[in-house]
């Protein structure tokens, strides 16, 4: 018997510019404008199916209301990440992620970090602002030994970028395995592989098995000068081991994410010039739009006929074997 999966019949989305951008909405599906800051606008609350995440909102502002929603089946993000979003979901909701989306501005993003932290871009940035003009020989992407740390989607669009800036890569995984892209170490390699690296590459995703995975111990065995480039979530990495690395000058650092979001002003990493920090940009740029359009689209044609959903990172009622 073909599989059978909860039928969809209301979805919220997070304003009226985003429902206009998916629609028409398939037949049998009803669309309502839910921001979490009051009840779902046309559709009573505990009729509600499926709810459509805000992008890069404070938690805090649907944590909350979002178990108030007692019928929900499946919460949708709009981001990669997740972390969060099924602890604040009532037990046995289902929780999609936005896989894909993001992918090529994060690695984008990624790419730049390494290259304009090596380069001293922003070292001229600065620079430029007083007239100065401070020529001196930099280091090169070519030739450096890069640990991506991390090898799902983002990760494989980050070594895809890589490969034409000639550099050494090696990549870890949760597991130890071979893949197309040749061997990928487990996470319990670290700490051994840090010393041989000139680049650390952090993109996995925010689980209670990586928070903190880069921790003292494995930023002390990365060598002098070695740079860190975060691109996942800020608490994969120990903040504090980082700054004191960083402001100390034996690292550098070229961060899209910290612990915690937005950093405090008077952090010291602001003021460290061997950091290069930007405001969780990754996939925040002008590819998010059309590519969040048509991945809605796909789960609402998905949700309308019963149909499996893309990026299932919380199953739910959502089980393949379902009959």
């Amino acid at each position: 018997m073909a599989p059978r999966f909860p039928v969809i019949k209301t979805v919220s989305f997070p304003d009226q510019q985003l429902l206009d951008a998916v629609g028409p909405l398939p037949d049998g599906l009803t669309a309502c404008v839910w921001d979490f800051s009051a009840d779902p606008l046309g559709v009573p609350l505990q009729e509600l199916d499926v709810a459509i995440l805000p992008y890069m909102a404070d938690k805090g502002s649907w944590r909350e209301e979002l178990r108030r929603a007692a019928g929900l089946t499946l919460v949708q993000s709009q981001s990669t990440g997740v972390d969060g979003v099924s602890e604040a979901a009532r037990p046995g909701v289902a929780v999609a992620s936005a896989a894909g989306v993001h992918a090529a501005s994060t690695a984008e993003l990624a790419v730049g970090l390494m290259l304009a932290s090596l380069r001293g871009i922003d070292v001229a940035a600065r620079d430029q602002l007083t007239g100065t003009w401070r020529q001196q020989r930099r280091t090169s992407l070519a030739d450096r030994r890069v640990l991506l740390v991390g090898v799902g989607g983002i990760g494989a669009e980050i070594a895809k970028r890589l490969a034409p800036f000639e550099v050494k890569l090696t990549r870890v995984g949760s597991t130890a395995r071979e893949d197309d892209g040749g061997h990928v170490h487990e996470a319990a390699d670290l700490l051994r592989l840090a010393p041989d690296h000139d680049i650390l590459v952090v993109i996995t995703p925010l689980t209670e098995a990586t928070r903190q995975l880069v921790d003292a111990p494995l930023l002390a065995a990365l060598p002098d000068g070695a740079l860190v480039v975060n691109v996942a979530r800020g608490a994969v990495v120990d903040s504090a081991a980082l700054t004191s690395e960083v402001v100390s000058g034996r690292l550098h650092a070229a961060v899209d994410v910290f612990d915690p979001e937005p950093i405090p002003a008077d952090h010291p990493i602001w003021r460290a010039p061997n950091a290069l920090i930007t405001p969780h940009l990754g996939g925040d740029t002008s590819a998010f739009p059309s590519r969040i359009v048509a991945l809605l689209q796909r789960q609402l044609a998905a949700f309308a006929v019963g149909e499996l959903p893309e990026n299932l990172v919380v199953p739910g009622p959502y089980r393949a074997d379902r009959e």
